[in-house]
């Protein structure tokens, strides 16, 4: 396919970002939660947030008759339903945000035991 979407899913690396985003962002089910969105999906959609200047709620509903951002977040068959509430977005930039602390504390850590 040519759409620039389409093209820029096949470019990223989906995997490398789901190994380095895992272990920072763990399922919630051993605090009774419900298990963890894919990492394709929520970065997919943060991606077109901003891509487009979207609210969370815009983008889910945007996602929700786009096919191309459906295939973009990992989706294979069309689907008719949200992929997730929009406040999961706002959980998620948290925990990437609580995420980039810890790894910068670890890297001024690192550094100054040189």
């Amino acid at each position: 396919m040519r759409h620039p979407l389409v093209q820029l899913s096949h470019r990223l690396p989906w995997s490398a970002l789901e190994q380095a985003l895992s272990p920072r962002l763990p399922a919630t089910t051993s605090t009774g939660g419900r298990p963890a969105l894919p990492v394709r999906l929520i970065a997919g959609l943060l991606y077109l947030k901003h891509a487009y200047d979207l609210s969370d709620e815009a983008v889910c509903e945007r996602w929700l008759e786009n096919p191309y951002w459906q295939f973009f977040t990992g989706e294979v068959v069309f689907q008719t339903c949200v992929p997730c509430d929009p406040s999961s977005l706002t959980r998620w930039r948290q925990r990437l945000g609580s995420a980039r602390r810890v790894n910068r504390t670890s890297l001024a850590s690192r550094s100054a035991l040189r």
